[in-house]
């Protein structure tokens, strides 16, 4: 998987219309729904940090992980523009490591969608699940199969914005359910254009692969949503919410 050190230069230009104000209210909503007062709460390949902040804000105790020592100098960043102190840890997710429990784990825009292989899911999942407290919640989403056969499949996209144009392009391969994805970022350097490529991959599961893994874990669903709403998922689903309890012993 990538290390993104490209990619974090020009992520949050790219995802300007993610609405991590409304996620933020959305999971806050979520978890009143589900009886759930998040306490601690790990934000988990936190990227840039919007999310984190936007949570922060709303009086979340929250912190963040990610592999991208990139990424998260710029949410550190945006952490100390606002005012605010949390702990960032640069740390892959299927190798967590905390030093207490947390009450909360978050993971979202198809986070778990990267993960390399099942394998990497499980122990991911594990790692949460050694740290959750008993009457912990995780909540993450995930792209579905439909969006990876029908959406992203073998298009290609362009993004022209200030500062940077980016050509994304998708190979799918249906073993595995998975997109390989090429970013071309083309940056302004005077009269010429600097290139920098970054590479990476998504696979998708079905929902009785995906809570399997979670069974697996130690961790059984309680919901899944379609995203941002509190109804079922349907057939032409495009990413779905995961609300998941710890096990009890």
């Amino acid at each position: 998987m990538s290390g993104y050190a490209y990619f974090a230069e020009f992520y949050d230009t790219l995802t300007q219309n993610v609405g991590y104000e409304e996620r933020a209210e959305y999971l806050l909503s979520l978890f009143r729904h589900h009886n759930h007062t998040p306490g601690l709460t790990l934000d988990l390949a936190c990227g840039t940090g919007s999310l984190t902040l936007a949570l922060h804000r709303r009086g979340v105790d929250i912190f963040g992980a990610d592999a991208s020592s990139e990424m998260l100098s710029l949410a550190q960043q945006k952490f100390m523009e606002d005012e605010r102190q949390t702990l960032f840890l640069c740390q892959k997710m299927q190798h967590l490591t905390l030093y207490g429990s947390i009450h909360t784990c978050i993971c979202t825009l198809d986070s778990i969608n990267h993960l390399p292989s099942a394998e990497d899911v499980v122990h991911t999942f594990q790692r949460i699940a050694d740290y959750l407290d008993e009457d912990g919640l995780l909540v993450f989403d995930c792209n579905t199969i439909y969006k990876h056969q029908h959406i992203l499949c073998d298009n290609c996209y362009i993004y022209d914005m200030p500062g940077v144009f980016c050509a994304w392009q998708n190979n799918y391969f249906e073993k595995d359910h998975e997109v390989v994805i090429t970013l071309d970022f083309f940056e302004p350097d005077g009269k010429r254009y600097r290139r920098f490529t970054e590479q990476f991959s998504e696979r998708a599961y079905t929902d009785e692969a995906m809570k399997a893994m979670l069974r697996q874990a130690g961790l059984i669903t309680e919901a899944v949503y379609e995203e941002m709403s509190f109804t079922p998922p349907r057939p032409e689903t495009q990413r779905e919410i995961f609300v998941v309890r710890k096990m009890k012993t």
